[in-house]
């Protein structure tokens, strides 16, 4: 061991910034590019992980066909927060799970059910801000849709939504907490007994009286006998609200920031919404809402620059991995008619991209995330003309774990409608 920051497994690495130094959080990128080149696979003392950086490393652990990793990292990262959630499940039991809430998150469900609930509190939010000719979209939009879409898909107040957004917010930071500060860390274990008490009494008021949704529906869920429990069903509402929450905001946001910074590809989307989807893809490519996900050496395992032993931590940096030069051409361009990624494929188990990881634990919700996003943006150019950056602003990206603009001021024609 060695009490730097930094042990790098490889007999020569050039000066990396600390994963939790301001240089770091300024310009991730560039450190990220320094990792791939020389130094990708790097022992970080304060975190207690191996940091994996490129592309083909953090892809097979993604998918690890092999069974060399496991989830049991969840046992110490988001447990304290959301309790035991279908993350840290494996085998048959993951499986089982999965199955009980994945029909909610696509097929006719997802079209007949979500999809207006989608669309109603897109057009709402917008219609508050549309004739004003200026807004803040990550305020004003971004951070409130997914929030109130998932609070409506659950059947919960939609007053308690400032609740749920503080919830979820400081859930993230929790998770985010990779400098250890005790305050935060108490802010989230506080913040699951909270929700635990908002929740658990509606589940069970639920069994009793079920209605239209989707709470309702994980309630009354079975596969091969087995069914949630409260507990269960509690800790999938937490994650969903706080994974859900804050990746589609970022999501939202960050699209925006980069077409608004690319006037000639926004022009091509503005007019052609197919394009949408592939901004959205180009985006989770290029600006994924999530920088980090953690996983568990089962074994011993080889990966590019060095040994990892078994029993550790490793952490995949997806924000690297996505901009590998190996992998894609130009990769720090953000270019939403690039060849090197597949849209068609960018929501699926088949993602060329890495932003909702891959194999067994891609992300249920990739589907949904689309929904919103697409949904978002189409209504908001439709009632937006002319848009443009606020005067003298320019986005920028803040964060280490998640990532994404903060703010987006922009001013704009209103459409009449």
């Amino acid at each position: 061991m060695t009490s730097a920051p930094y042990e790098s497994t490889a007999s020569q690495a050039s000066p990396v910034p600390d994963i939790l130094s301001p240089a770091f959080a300024a310009d991730p990128y560039g450190a990220y590019r320094i990792m791939r080149e020389s130094a990708p696979l790097i022992r970080h003392e304060a975190t207690n992980s191996y940091l994996v950086s490129r592309y083909e490393d953090v892809e097979r652990i993604f998918k690890d066909r092999a069974g060399e990793f496991t989830t049991e990292n969840y046992d110490w990262q988001i447990e304290p927060v959301h309790g035991r959630t279908i993350l840290q499940l494996s085998g048959r039991e993951h499986a089982v799970r999965r199955a009980l809430v994945a029909p909610a998150f696509r097929g006719a469900y997802l079209q007949e059910k979500v999809l207006p609930v989608i669309e109603r509190n897109a057009r709402e939010l917008i219609d508050a801000f549309r004739h004003t000719g200026e807004a803040d979209l990550v305020d004003a939009f971004a951070t409130r849709l997914p929030v109130l879409v998932i609070a409506d898909m659950l059947g919960l107040d939609r007053a308690d939504h400032d609740r749920f957004h503080d919830w979820y917010t400081t859930v993230i930071a929790f998770l985010g907490n990779l400098a250890g500060d005790p305050e935060v860390a108490a802010a989230g274990q506080r913040t699951r007994r909270e929700f635990a008490e908002y929740m658990i009494p509606i589940i069970r008021q639920r069994r009793n009286t079920p209605g239209d949704d989707l709470l309702s529906a994980l309630c009354a869920a079975e596969v091969d006998g087995v069914r949630m429990s409260d507990e269960d069903i509690k800790a999938f509402c937490s994650l969903l609200l706080a994974a859900g929450g804050e990746t589609t905001d970022k999501a939202i946001a960050s699209l925006f920031a980069n077409l608004l910074a690319h006037p000639e590809q926004f022009a091509a989307v503005r007019e052609d919404r197919s394009l949408v989807e592939r901004a959205f893809a180009e985006t989770l490519r290029h600006s994924p809402p999530v920088h980090m996900i953690m996983r568990r050496t089962a074994t011993e395992v080889e990966l590019s620059g060095g040994t990892v032993p078994a029993g550790a931590t490793v952490t995949c940096l997806i924000g690297s991995a996505n901009r590998d030069e190996s992998r894609y051409r130009e990769p720090d361009r953000f270019d939403v008619f690039r060849s090197d990624l597949t849209g068609t494929t960018a929501f699926s188990a088949a993602a060329d991209h890495l932003a909702f990881a891959l194999g067994r634990h891609f992300c249920v919700g990739a589907l949904l995330a689309r929904a919103e996003v697409e949904t978002g943006v189409n209504q908001l150019l439709d009632a937006l003309g002319e848009l443009r950056l606020a005067d003298g602003f320019t986005p920028f990206e803040q964060g280490v774990f998640t990532r994404g603009p903060r703010s987006l001021p922009v001013r704009f024609t209103p459409v009449p409608g």
